[in-house]
């Protein structure tokens, strides 16, 4: 089924909100912040993403996700353009998606202040476990289940987790 009645941008909006993250299904596109702009230029959709670091091996799997999506809802004609600059930060992640990750038993990023503290002193990072909460973690690994993640363990609980990389 083709739509034949004019494309509205809050109808693209929403169907984005629908199209999970293959590494982390907890959360969508949208709650990434990855997706930076839709364009509707006749029947054409543009959809305009950044990727969280560059060569990520998900991004292939999310441009057909998106694709999928909206051929689903009746819109064939697409076009995915990948950008890289503005360079992706964890500042574009919406605060509900930082919720599914912990939630999920992923340590969501740190504010922002706390992220350009630790570039110098990354030994001191505080991650807070999400499982019990405690600041009492070390790192494991600079790499978890995902370049994007680093792998921690709680000295309370004695659970690892990954952590969302600030960036």
């Amino acid at each position: 089924m083709v739509k034949t009645a004019p494309i509205s941008s809050a109808e693209i909006w929403a169907i984005l909100e629908t199209v999970t993250d293959p590494e982390v299904p907890v959360l969508t596109i949208t709650d990434l912040g990855i997706v930076r702009d839709v364009k509707i230029n006749d029947d054409l959709i543009e959809v305009v993403i950044t990727p969280t670091y560059t060569g990520c091996p998900a991004m292939d799997m999310i441009a057909m996700n998106i694709k999928l999506a909206l051929i689903e809802h009746g819109y064939p004609t697409i076009k995915i353009t990948s950008v890289l600059s503005p360079a992706w930060t964890t500042d574009w992640m919406s605060e509900a998606g930082k919720a599914k990750l912990k939630a999920y038993g992923i340590a969501p990023p740190n504010p922002k202040q706390q992220a350009c503290r630790d570039e110098l002193f990354a030994a001191d990072e505080a991650v807070q476990c999400p499982h019990c909460n405690s600041h009492h973690t070390h790192r494991i690994s600079e790499f978890g289940s995902t370049a994007c993640k680093s792998l921690y363990q709680c000295d309370d609980c004695k659970e690892p987790f990954d952590y969302f990389k600030c960036h």
